[in-house]
């Protein structure tokens, strides 16, 4: 393969009521320097449960929580995070969401996108965060 691939899954163990049958990854390393993080959210990688349920600041802490441990995975940090996109389900979550990310990259200045959705992948799901960063020199 041309990228490295961090923590590789299918969608048949993880959406098994979808019917899915796709590779995936949580994060690819492309030539060495460029990491992108698939999007996050509150669910506990190893275990793949739902965590904080009906609480978008828990979640939203635990998706931070799982980009800063994908990119450690990597080789990079969240000092290195040139981009991120957030995705919310309801517009009233945006102040709580905004807060909790801006604590975990203070001082980092990405570039950030903030999208409203009708949903997410799970109903349970209230917000879903995705970055790119660099590995550093």
């Amino acid at each position: 393969m041309a990228h490295t691939r961090i923590r590789k899954f299918n969608t048949k163990d993880t959406y098994p009521e979808q019917k899915l049958d796709n590779d995936l990854c949580q994060t690819v390393v492309a030539k060495g320097t460029m990491v992108f993080v698939r999007g996050q959210i509150g669910q506990d990688l190893d275990t793949s449960a739902s965590v904080a349920i009906g609480d978008v600041t828990g979640q939203t802490e635990q998706a931070m929580a799982n980009i800063k441990m994908l990119l450690d995975e990597a080789g990079s940090s969240l000092d290195h995070v040139c981009k991120i996109t957030i995705y919310i389900v309801d517009p009233r979550y945006r102040e709580a969401v905004y807060r909790v990310v801006g604590k975990w990259l203070k001082g980092v200045f990405p570039v950030s996108t903030g999208i409203v959705v009708s949903a997410l992948a799970r109903p349970e799901w209230l917000v879903e965060i995705d970055a790119i960063a660099v590995i550093p020199e």
